[in-house]
């Protein structure tokens, strides 16, 4: 009985064994062949902070000249143009001391972003609502940063989510919004949005 035993439990490792050599992978999902350069267009701020839209644009710009799979140009000479804005930054004291202090917060930033083929005048891909957050103790408490410091770190996380969803395609980065995306967003005619 024992051996009948180890022999089906062997057996059955064994089509374990064999079933999981199968692996998914899909194909890559590259831009377009005659996408060569991008742009990025600065960043729209729909929110009541001040200036965060010149501090992600050149976060993502320096993002795509690290990752140097495409040139960075001009709009007018570009193929490619990243579009964004900023929607919602929300900056939540989350946990407090025994007078009622601060002690640590949470960043929240979310960010529409889509690349618009300029030939073709449409978007190739859209993220409506890419989220960023940041938890981080008070500044005055050891290894606690500043906001400032904590919308650096967020900013390079987005912007880092913005070039992988550029270079390694759909599935890389996804938007917190369940809504469904149009196949083709319409663009108005005269310049692009």
């Amino acid at each position: 009985m024992k051996k009948f035993i180890l022999a089906a439990a062997a057996l059955g490792l064994a089509a374990c064994g064999a079933s999981s050599d199968i692996v998914y992978r899909p194909a890559e999902q590259k831009l377009p062949q005659h996408i060569k350069r991008i742009s990025v267009r600065p960043f729209a701020n729909k929110t009541q902070q001040f200036g965060l839209e010149e501090k992600i644009t050149l976060k993502v710009i320096e993002e795509f000249l690290k990752n140097g799979e495409y040139t960075i140009s001009p709009e007018s000479a570009s193929q490619g143009v990243i579009v964004g804005e900023i929607s919602h930054y929300i900056l939540t004291p989350i946990q407090y001391d025994v007078n009622l202090v601060p002690t640590l917060y949470k960043l929240n930033v979310i960010a529409g972003v889509r690349l618009l083929d300029k030939d073709y005048n449409r978007y190739l891909w859209e993220e409506p609502a890419l989220q960023v957050t940041k938890m981080y103790s008070a500044a005055n408490l050891p290894g606690g940063l500043t906001e400032e410091q904590a919308r650096e770190a967020l900013w390079e996380i987005l912007a880092k989510d913005v070039v992988l969803r550029t270079v390694s395609g759909f599935g890389s980065v996804s938007s917190a919004s369940q809504k469904k995306i149009p196949s083709e967003v319409p663009l108005s005619t005269g310049t692009a949005q």
